[in-house]
Protein backbone atom coordinates (compact mmCIF):
# COMPACT_ATOMS: atom_id res chain seq x y z
CA UNK A 1 0.00 0.00 0.00
CA UNK A 2 0.85 3.81 -0.23
CA UNK A 3 3.64 4.76 2.29
CA UNK A 4 2.17 6.25 5.22
CA UNK A 5 3.41 9.47 5.81
CA UNK A 6 4.15 9.15 9.40
CA UNK A 7 6.91 6.67 8.01
CA UNK A 8 8.83 10.03 6.32
CA UNK A 9 11.36 11.99 8.02
CA UNK A 10 12.30 15.26 6.12
CA UNK A 11 14.81 17.48 6.88
CA UNK A 12 14.20 20.84 5.82
CA UNK A 13 16.19 22.06 8.97
CA UNK A 14 12.85 21.71 10.58
CA UNK A 15 12.03 17.94 10.66
CA UNK A 16 9.05 15.89 10.77
CA UNK A 17 9.89 12.61 11.92
CA UNK A 18 8.00 10.20 13.86
CA UNK A 19 8.74 9.20 17.58
CA UNK A 20 8.69 6.60 19.80
CA UNK A 21 4.97 7.60 20.82
CA UNK A 22 3.53 6.96 16.93
CA UNK A 23 2.48 10.25 16.45
CA UNK A 24 4.16 13.08 13.94
CA UNK A 25 6.46 15.63 15.85
CA UNK A 26 8.56 18.78 14.90
CA UNK A 27 11.99 19.15 15.64
CA UNK A 28 14.00 22.45 14.65
CA UNK A 29 17.47 21.42 12.89
CA UNK A 30 20.12 23.45 12.71
CA UNK A 31 23.86 23.12 11.62
CA UNK A 32 25.73 19.41 12.63
CA UNK A 33 22.47 18.17 13.75
CA UNK A 34 20.64 17.79 10.33
CA UNK A 35 21.34 14.21 9.31
CA UNK A 36 23.13 13.44 6.08
CA UNK A 37 21.42 12.94 3.27
CA UNK A 38 23.18 9.96 1.75
CA UNK A 39 22.52 7.86 5.49
CA UNK A 40 18.87 9.18 5.13
CA UNK A 41 18.41 7.76 1.73
CA UNK A 42 19.94 4.59 3.13
CA UNK A 43 17.96 3.94 5.71
CA UNK A 44 14.81 4.99 3.41
CA UNK A 45 13.72 7.84 4.78
CA UNK A 46 14.73 10.32 2.65
CA UNK A 47 15.71 13.63 2.45
CA UNK A 48 15.41 17.33 1.40
CA UNK A 49 18.15 19.43 1.94
CA UNK A 50 19.48 23.14 1.23
CA UNK A 51 16.40 25.04 2.45
CA UNK A 52 17.49 27.68 5.24
CA UNK A 53 16.60 27.63 8.70
CA UNK A 54 12.88 29.43 9.01
CA UNK A 55 12.84 32.67 10.63
CA UNK A 56 9.77 31.35 12.71
CA UNK A 57 8.52 30.14 16.30
CA UNK A 58 9.82 26.14 16.32
CA UNK A 59 7.49 23.81 15.65
CA UNK A 60 5.80 26.09 12.95
CA UNK A 61 6.02 25.46 8.70
CA UNK A 62 5.72 28.62 6.16
CA UNK A 63 3.41 28.02 3.42
CA UNK A 64 6.87 27.84 0.86
CA UNK A 65 8.50 25.17 3.09
CA UNK A 66 4.95 23.93 3.55
CA UNK A 67 4.68 23.37 -0.55
CA UNK A 68 8.13 21.63 -0.48
CA UNK A 69 6.99 18.63 2.12
CA UNK A 70 4.23 18.51 0.19
CA UNK A 71 6.10 18.07 -3.18
CA UNK A 72 8.48 15.25 -1.22
CA UNK A 73 5.56 12.92 0.26
CA UNK A 74 3.59 12.95 -2.94
CA UNK A 75 7.08 12.06 -4.65
CA UNK A 76 7.17 8.97 -1.66
CA UNK A 77 3.63 8.09 -1.47
CA UNK A 78 3.71 5.17 -3.56
CA UNK A 79 7.18 4.72 -4.57
CA UNK A 80 7.57 2.35 -2.25
CA UNK A 81 5.02 0.44 -3.37
CA UNK A 82 5.64 -2.68 -5.77
CA UNK A 83 3.82 -3.96 -8.53
CA UNK A 84 1.31 -2.34 -11.29
CA UNK A 85 -0.76 -0.50 -8.77
CA UNK A 86 2.29 1.34 -7.16
CA UNK A 87 3.59 1.94 -10.49
CA UNK A 88 0.38 3.50 -12.12
CA UNK A 89 -0.37 5.90 -9.23
CA UNK A 90 3.42 7.13 -9.53
CA UNK A 91 2.89 7.63 -12.90
CA UNK A 92 -0.42 9.59 -11.93
CA UNK A 93 0.88 12.02 -9.22
CA UNK A 94 4.39 12.68 -11.03
CA UNK A 95 5.21 14.62 -12.61
CA UNK A 96 3.53 16.91 -10.46
CA UNK A 97 0.94 19.73 -11.33
CA UNK A 98 0.02 23.06 -10.17
CA UNK A 99 -0.75 21.60 -6.56
CA UNK A 100 -3.15 24.58 -6.71
CA UNK A 101 -6.18 22.68 -4.62
CA UNK A 102 -3.72 21.04 -1.85
CA UNK A 103 -2.08 24.85 -1.32
CA UNK A 104 -5.50 26.31 -0.71
CA UNK A 105 -5.91 23.57 2.16
CA UNK A 106 -2.68 24.91 3.47
CA UNK A 107 -3.75 28.62 3.14
CA UNK A 108 -6.49 28.27 4.48
CA UNK A 109 -5.40 26.79 7.23
CA UNK A 110 -2.40 29.72 7.93
CA UNK A 111 -6.00 32.09 7.42
CA UNK A 112 -7.18 30.72 10.44
CA UNK A 113 -4.36 30.67 12.89
CA UNK A 114 -3.63 26.77 12.25
CA UNK A 115 -0.87 24.91 12.00
CA UNK A 116 0.41 23.92 8.95
CA UNK A 117 2.08 20.66 10.24
CA UNK A 118 -1.44 19.10 11.47
CA UNK A 119 -2.68 19.30 8.03
CA UNK A 120 0.21 18.49 5.37
CA UNK A 121 -1.37 14.68 5.50
CA UNK A 122 -4.67 16.40 4.08
CA UNK A 123 -2.91 18.03 1.32
CA UNK A 124 -1.18 15.03 0.14
CA UNK A 125 -4.50 13.42 0.00
CA UNK A 126 -6.49 16.44 -1.84
CA UNK A 127 -4.19 16.22 -4.19
CA UNK A 128 -4.79 12.45 -4.52
CA UNK A 129 -8.24 12.98 -4.92
CA UNK A 130 -7.96 15.82 -7.50
CA UNK A 131 -5.25 13.44 -9.54
CA UNK A 132 -7.92 10.43 -9.26
CA UNK A 133 -10.63 12.43 -10.75
CA UNK A 134 -8.44 13.52 -13.44
CA UNK A 135 -7.34 9.89 -14.14
CA UNK A 136 -11.63 9.13 -14.15
CA UNK A 137 -11.97 12.38 -16.91
CA UNK A 138 -9.31 11.40 -19.03
CA UNK A 139 -11.02 8.10 -19.53
CA UNK A 140 -14.72 9.47 -19.79
CA UNK A 141 -13.36 11.93 -22.61
CA UNK A 142 -11.01 9.36 -24.47
CA UNK A 143 -8.29 11.96 -24.02
CA UNK A 144 -5.15 10.05 -24.55
CA UNK A 145 -2.08 12.53 -22.85
CA UNK A 146 -2.37 14.40 -19.70
CA UNK A 147 0.39 16.59 -18.01
CA UNK A 148 2.43 16.49 -21.76
CA UNK A 149 2.42 12.72 -21.61
CA UNK A 150 0.23 9.99 -21.97
CA UNK A 151 -2.49 9.36 -19.29
CA UNK A 152 -3.08 6.59 -17.32
CA UNK A 153 -5.64 4.46 -19.39
CA UNK A 154 -3.01 5.04 -22.53
CA UNK A 155 -0.33 3.61 -20.68
CA UNK A 156 -1.66 1.07 -18.75
CA UNK A 157 -5.16 0.35 -20.31
CA UNK A 158 -8.36 1.98 -19.31
CA UNK A 159 -9.42 -1.45 -16.50
CA UNK A 160 -6.36 -0.81 -14.86
CA UNK A 161 -6.65 3.12 -14.76
CA UNK A 162 -10.10 2.65 -12.84
CA UNK A 163 -8.39 1.13 -10.52
CA UNK A 164 -5.52 3.46 -10.09
CA UNK A 165 -8.05 6.09 -9.95
CA UNK A 166 -10.07 4.19 -7.05
CA UNK A 167 -7.02 3.72 -5.24
CA UNK A 168 -6.27 7.50 -5.01
CA UNK A 169 -9.72 8.23 -4.22
CA UNK A 170 -9.57 5.88 -1.00
CA UNK A 171 -6.02 6.81 -0.39
CA UNK A 172 -7.86 10.64 0.27
CA UNK A 173 -9.47 9.03 3.09
CA UNK A 174 -6.72 7.85 4.49
CA UNK A 175 -4.47 10.94 3.95
CA UNK A 176 -7.28 12.32 6.63
CA UNK A 177 -6.88 9.71 9.14
CA UNK A 178 -3.21 10.46 8.86
CA UNK A 179 -3.51 13.87 10.39
CA UNK A 180 -4.14 12.59 13.87
CA UNK A 181 -0.81 11.31 13.33
CA UNK A 182 0.21 14.69 13.11
CA UNK A 183 -1.68 16.47 15.41
CA UNK A 184 -4.84 17.31 14.59
CA UNK A 185 -7.80 17.39 16.38
CA UNK A 186 -9.99 13.79 16.14
CA UNK A 187 -13.01 16.20 15.88
CA UNK A 188 -11.97 18.69 13.66
CA UNK A 189 -10.69 15.75 10.95
CA UNK A 190 -14.46 14.29 11.39
CA UNK A 191 -15.67 17.58 10.34
CA UNK A 192 -13.28 17.99 7.62
CA UNK A 193 -14.12 14.07 6.39
CA UNK A 194 -17.95 15.30 6.21
CA UNK A 195 -16.59 18.18 4.25
CA UNK A 196 -14.40 16.42 1.71
CA UNK A 197 -17.19 13.86 0.80
CA UNK A 198 -19.66 16.32 0.32
CA UNK A 199 -17.29 18.04 -2.10
CA UNK A 200 -16.26 14.41 -3.72
CA UNK A 201 -20.37 13.64 -3.91
CA UNK A 202 -20.87 17.27 -5.84
CA UNK A 203 -18.48 16.30 -7.91
CA UNK A 204 -20.15 13.56 -9.09
CA UNK A 205 -23.38 15.22 -9.47
CA UNK A 206 -21.47 17.46 -11.61
CA UNK A 207 -20.07 15.01 -14.01
CA UNK A 208 -24.02 13.76 -14.19
CA UNK A 209 -25.15 17.07 -15.30
CA UNK A 210 -22.20 17.33 -18.14
CA UNK A 211 -23.55 14.24 -19.47
CA UNK A 212 -26.72 15.55 -19.37
CA UNK A 213 -25.68 19.33 -21.08
CA UNK A 214 -24.11 17.42 -23.77
CA UNK A 215 -26.60 14.98 -24.84
CA UNK A 216 -29.09 17.99 -25.77
CA UNK A 217 -26.59 20.68 -26.52
CA UNK A 218 -27.57 22.63 -23.66
CA UNK A 219 -26.91 26.39 -23.66
CA UNK A 220 -28.16 27.44 -20.70
CA UNK A 221 -25.74 30.06 -18.60
CA UNK A 222 -27.70 29.09 -15.11
CA UNK A 223 -27.03 25.13 -15.82
CA UNK A 224 -23.72 25.37 -17.39
CA UNK A 225 -22.35 27.78 -13.74
CA UNK A 226 -24.52 25.27 -11.59
CA UNK A 227 -22.10 22.35 -13.80
CA UNK A 228 -19.20 23.55 -13.02
CA UNK A 229 -19.71 24.78 -9.37
CA UNK A 230 -20.30 21.44 -8.98
CA UNK A 231 -17.71 19.31 -11.32
CA UNK A 232 -15.06 21.96 -10.26
CA UNK A 233 -16.10 24.50 -7.19
CA UNK A 234 -16.74 21.80 -5.55
CA UNK A 235 -13.22 20.51 -5.13
CA UNK A 236 -11.90 23.91 -4.16
CA UNK A 237 -14.46 24.43 -1.16
CA UNK A 238 -13.66 21.10 0.06
CA UNK A 239 -9.91 21.90 0.23
CA UNK A 240 -10.55 25.49 1.59
CA UNK A 241 -13.26 24.20 4.11
CA UNK A 242 -11.25 21.33 4.87
CA UNK A 243 -7.83 23.62 5.75
CA UNK A 244 -10.19 25.84 8.21
CA UNK A 245 -11.78 23.23 9.42
CA UNK A 246 -8.15 21.20 10.69
CA UNK A 247 -6.94 24.34 11.52
CA UNK A 248 -9.73 25.43 14.05
CA UNK A 249 -10.96 28.27 12.07
CA UNK A 250 -14.96 30.01 13.42
CA UNK A 251 -18.06 29.20 11.19
CA UNK A 252 -17.89 32.74 10.01
CA UNK A 253 -14.00 31.99 8.76
CA UNK A 254 -15.07 28.52 7.04
CA UNK A 255 -18.15 29.65 5.46
CA UNK A 256 -16.29 32.20 3.98
CA UNK A 257 -13.82 30.32 3.03
CA UNK A 258 -16.47 28.09 1.40
CA UNK A 259 -17.77 31.00 -0.57
CA UNK A 260 -14.20 32.13 -1.64
CA UNK A 261 -13.78 28.39 -2.83
CA UNK A 262 -16.77 28.38 -4.71
CA UNK A 263 -15.95 31.44 -6.60
CA UNK A 264 -12.35 30.77 -7.54
CA UNK A 265 -13.65 27.47 -8.59
CA UNK A 266 -15.89 29.06 -10.85
CA UNK A 267 -13.67 31.48 -12.04
CA UNK A 268 -10.54 29.06 -12.89
CA UNK A 269 -12.85 26.30 -14.88
CA UNK A 270 -14.56 29.50 -17.16
CA UNK A 271 -10.89 30.05 -18.00
CA UNK A 272 -9.81 26.78 -18.63
CA UNK A 273 -12.90 26.66 -20.94
CA UNK A 274 -10.96 29.29 -22.58
CA UNK A 275 -7.76 27.19 -23.24
CA UNK A 276 -9.33 25.40 -26.11
CA UNK A 277 -9.74 28.60 -28.21
CA UNK A 278 -7.22 30.74 -26.89
CA UNK A 279 -4.19 28.43 -26.84
CA UNK A 280 -1.90 27.18 -29.76
CA UNK A 281 -0.32 24.10 -29.32
CA UNK A 282 -1.33 21.20 -26.82
CA UNK A 283 2.45 21.17 -25.20
CA UNK A 284 0.67 24.56 -23.72
CA UNK A 285 -1.92 23.11 -22.00
CA UNK A 286 -0.45 19.71 -21.57
CA UNK A 287 -3.41 17.60 -22.95
CA UNK A 288 -5.50 17.97 -26.22
CA UNK A 289 -6.78 21.05 -27.39
CA UNK A 290 -9.96 19.04 -29.25
CA UNK A 291 -11.10 17.50 -26.47
CA UNK A 292 -13.94 20.10 -25.92
CA UNK A 293 -14.96 20.47 -29.71
CA UNK A 294 -14.77 16.45 -30.20
CA UNK A 295 -16.91 15.62 -26.74
CA UNK A 296 -19.47 18.22 -28.28
CA UNK A 297 -19.11 20.17 -24.87
CA UNK A 298 -21.30 23.46 -24.03
CA UNK A 299 -18.49 25.43 -22.54
CA UNK A 300 -18.61 28.97 -21.38
CA UNK A 301 -17.32 30.75 -24.71
CA UNK A 302 -19.45 28.63 -26.77
CA UNK A 303 -22.70 29.07 -24.94
CA UNK A 304 -21.56 32.93 -24.80
CA UNK A 305 -20.82 32.85 -29.08
CA UNK A 306 -24.46 30.78 -29.37
CA UNK A 307 -26.01 33.73 -27.36
CA UNK A 308 -24.90 36.90 -29.33
CA UNK A 309 -24.88 34.82 -32.79
CA UNK A 310 -26.89 36.67 -35.97
CA UNK A 311 -28.65 33.97 -38.08
CA UNK A 312 -24.60 32.80 -40.11
CA UNK A 313 -23.05 32.26 -37.35
CA UNK A 314 -25.08 30.41 -35.58
CA UNK A 315 -25.93 28.06 -38.39
CA UNK A 316 -22.26 27.67 -38.81
CA UNK A 317 -22.00 26.68 -35.01
CA UNK A 318 -24.26 24.22 -35.34
CA UNK A 319 -22.19 23.09 -38.46
CA UNK A 320 -19.35 22.75 -36.03
CA UNK A 321 -20.91 21.10 -33.16
CA UNK A 322 -22.75 18.31 -35.81
CA UNK A 323 -21.84 15.29 -37.09
CA UNK A 324 -19.61 15.97 -40.22
CA UNK A 325 -16.85 17.93 -39.60
CA UNK A 326 -13.30 16.86 -38.41
CA UNK A 327 -12.55 17.89 -34.89
CA UNK A 328 -9.80 19.95 -36.67
CA UNK A 329 -11.91 21.60 -39.03
CA UNK A 330 -14.80 22.55 -36.29
CA UNK A 331 -12.51 24.05 -34.27
CA UNK A 332 -11.35 26.49 -36.67
CA UNK A 333 -14.92 27.40 -38.07
CA UNK A 334 -15.53 28.14 -33.76
CA UNK A 335 -12.71 30.24 -33.06
CA UNK A 336 -14.04 32.17 -36.11
CA UNK A 337 -17.55 33.04 -35.06
CA UNK A 338 -15.92 33.73 -31.16
CA UNK A 339 -13.93 36.34 -33.14
CA UNK A 340 -16.55 38.12 -34.62
CA UNK A 341 -19.00 37.68 -31.71
CA UNK A 342 -16.52 38.70 -29.05
CA UNK A 343 -17.21 35.67 -27.10
CA UNK A 344 -13.84 35.43 -25.29
CA UNK A 345 -13.42 38.92 -24.28
CA UNK A 346 -17.09 38.32 -22.89
CA UNK A 347 -16.05 34.75 -21.05
CA UNK A 348 -12.63 36.69 -19.65
CA UNK A 349 -15.18 39.41 -17.72
CA UNK A 350 -17.68 36.45 -16.45
CA UNK A 351 -14.45 34.67 -15.09
CA UNK A 352 -13.42 38.05 -13.78
CA UNK A 353 -16.33 39.35 -11.87
CA UNK A 354 -16.14 35.83 -9.97
CA UNK A 355 -12.52 36.11 -9.20
CA UNK A 356 -13.73 39.67 -8.04
CA UNK A 357 -16.27 37.74 -6.05
CA UNK A 358 -13.85 35.60 -4.51
CA UNK A 359 -11.77 37.90 -3.01
CA UNK A 360 -14.48 40.11 -1.45
CA UNK A 361 -15.23 36.88 0.43
CA UNK A 362 -11.90 37.23 2.07
CA UNK A 363 -13.55 40.03 4.41
CA UNK A 364 -13.86 37.62 6.93
CA UNK A 365 -10.49 36.56 7.38
CA UNK A 366 -8.30 38.79 9.85
CA UNK A 367 -5.12 40.29 7.94
CA UNK A 368 -2.23 38.48 7.06
CA UNK A 369 -0.22 36.95 4.47
CA UNK A 370 -1.86 33.85 3.75
CA UNK A 371 -5.30 35.88 3.31
CA UNK A 372 -3.18 38.11 1.17
CA UNK A 373 -2.02 34.66 -0.82
CA UNK A 374 -5.55 33.85 -1.04
CA UNK A 375 -6.47 36.84 -3.20
CA UNK A 376 -3.73 37.02 -5.38
CA UNK A 377 -4.68 33.63 -6.49
CA UNK A 378 -7.97 34.53 -7.47
CA UNK A 379 -6.32 37.04 -9.61
CA UNK A 380 -3.83 34.69 -11.47
CA UNK A 381 -6.66 32.32 -12.12
CA UNK A 382 -7.93 34.64 -14.08
CA UNK A 383 -4.41 35.81 -15.48
CA UNK A 384 -3.95 32.67 -17.11
CA UNK A 385 -6.01 33.55 -20.26
CA UNK A 386 -3.89 36.70 -22.39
Amino acid sequence: MAEPLNNVLVDLSIRINLKSTGRWAMSVGTGSDLINSTEAVDRGQGVIAGVAPFPMAPARLAVDNGEAHLRYMLGRRWAGEGGLLGEMCQHALVPMGKLFRPILLMESTLAVGGRLEHVLPAAVGTESGHVASLVHDDIIDDDEMRRGRAAVHTAFGAGNAIVAGDALLFDLFHCLAECREAGADDGRIVTALEVVSGAGLKLCQGQSLEFEITADLSRDLDRYVLMIKLKTGALFVGACQAGAVLGGGTREEVDGLGRYGDELGVAFQMCDDLFTYTSQNDKAVGKSLLSDIRNKRMTLPVILAYRDADAENERLLDAAFGPELTADAALELVENVMDRTGAIDRSRELAMAHAIAAKDALAVLRPSPSRDRLADYAERAVNRIR
